[in-house]
């Protein structure tokens, strides 16, 4: 892959800053230097210690991502929201863990993407998982295409500019339409799993809006102001109202037989582009059907 831009500054500037202003890692530019990849201005082969004059060009090619030999490929096919050279966005069904681990091992997402590099002869075969959802919650997933992509996004997430908004049923009726659940989140003493609110936890902030009243539940419209593992189903859980159906921070359903929760939005600037996308995943058919048997309850 070749990224190329023009340089346009009236001042001299050293490669070096201009990439770092690009949001070019050192341990990206290492890869460039040392796995096979480049760094031309005007055609020609450069240090990053290069000055760089108006009207420069500037392209760095990335090295090759050879596939992961452990990751095997799945056939299963993808749910595609958007798609292009830097950046894949699918809408992840219910049940289909997103990495494989010691109880799923060959039927996750990650491995879906890398049947779909396979079958689409993609230059770049590694992986990279950008965003995560628990097995039971569906919705938007993104996945990087290259090195250089996943390094540029992450940073964006590290500094919330990646907005991500869940629907989310609620297993009561919440009174106040819009309102904010602030309780740090840890580590339960006796689970590498679970997650409680606790005073020694790490600080965490979500925001939710009521969508929809029913006779025992509400659908609400919920944005993360942090990124803790499990935070809406903990928090929800700590006002005593969990997620419907959602057996490991409330109680069992006898009608919905998972964590009723679905990340329905995902919003950012492209950092290639600079265009910005919005990009929607639709509620799944068993949320839908879930949503009509409330409404005649």
């Amino acid at each position: 892959m070749i990224i190329e831009w023009k340089y346009e500054e009236t001042e001299p500037r050293m490669l070096k800053t201009f990439l770092k202003e690009k949001k070019i890692s050192k341990k990206m530019l290492a890869k460039v230097k040392f796995r096979g990849g480049q760094l031309e201005v005007n055609g020609e082969e450069v240090r990053v210690r290069h000055t760089l004059n108006i009207g420069d060009t500037i392209r760095m090619s990335i090295p090759i991502e050879p596939a992961n030999p452990y990751l095997k490929p799945s056939e299963k096919p993808l749910d595609i929201l958007f798609e292009d050279e830097h950046y894949l966005i699918v809408n992840k069904p219910a049940g289909v863990a997103s990495v494989p681990s010691s109880t799923h091992r060959e039927d996750t997402m990650a491995n879906r993407i890398r049947g779909y590099v396979e079958r689409n002869y993609y230059t770049h075969k590694t992986v990279h998982v950008v965003t995560r959802l628990d097995r039971e919650t569906s919705g938007a997933m993104i996945f990087a295409k290259n090195a250089l992509a996943h390094s540029m996004i992450d940073q964006k997430m590290r500094k919330q500019e990646v907005e991500k908004l869940y629907q989310a049923i609620i297993s009561d009726v919440l009174i106040e339409n819009h309102d904010f659940i602030e309780a740090p989140i840890g580590r339960t003493a006796d689970s590498i799993i679970t997650r409680e609110v606790r005073a020694d936890g790490k600080p965490s902030l979500t925001e939710y809006w009521v969508e929809e009243r029913y006779s025992h539940a509400t659908l609400v419209k919920v944005k993360l102001h942090t990124g803790r593992t499990h935070q809406i189903r903990v928090h929800f859980s700590h006002i005593d109202c969990p997620l419907l159906g959602d057996n490991l921070y409330g109680e069992e359903s006898d009608y919905f037989f998972r964590q009723a929760l679905h990340c329905s939005e995902l919003s950012f600037q492209h950092p290639f582009t600079e265009q910005f996308l919005k990009i929607y995943a639709p509620l799944p058919n068993d949320l839908k059907e879930l949503i009509e048997v409330l409404r005649g309850k």
